[in-house]
């Protein structure tokens, strides 16, 4: 992978708008959250980003491959953590995120098969 730098890469800039959307939406809830589901649902989120920029850092595609899947799990963490709050009446259908977490993980799906290749 020949990049420039992290910011460079589309998934990552769109995975920096989920984190703020994210950091929007927690502040939201209930205050008795503080500790649980915001702080849980903030770190999935900045996961995201971390390991993509960490990921685009390494050297062979190996190593570039294993952060990237990171990121993909810390993605599923995310959209399951984003259900719970739906769940417990946190937030209503925020579309717009569903929309982003599908988005990203076909982004960075398609970056995986394009370096494996």
């Amino acid at each position: 992978m020949s990049i420039n730098s992290h910011k460079d890469l589309n998934v990552w800039q769109e995975s920096m708008g989920l984190v703020e959307k994210i950091y929007q939406l927690t502040n939201t809830f209930p205050s008795n959250e503080l500790f649980g589901l915001v702080s849980q649902m903030r770190r999935s989120a900045i996961s995201i980003p971390s390991n993509i920029a960490e990921g685009a850092g390494r050297k062979g595609n190996k190593e570039v491959t294993r952060f990237l899947y990171i990121a993909i799990g810390s993605l599923s963490e995310l959209e399951t953590q984003f259900e719970i709050s739906r769940r417990l009446n946190y937030t209503v259908n925020e579309k717009e995120i569903s929309e982003m977490i599908v988005y990203i993980r076909r982004m960075l799906s398609k970056l995986i098969k394009s370096i494996s290749t």
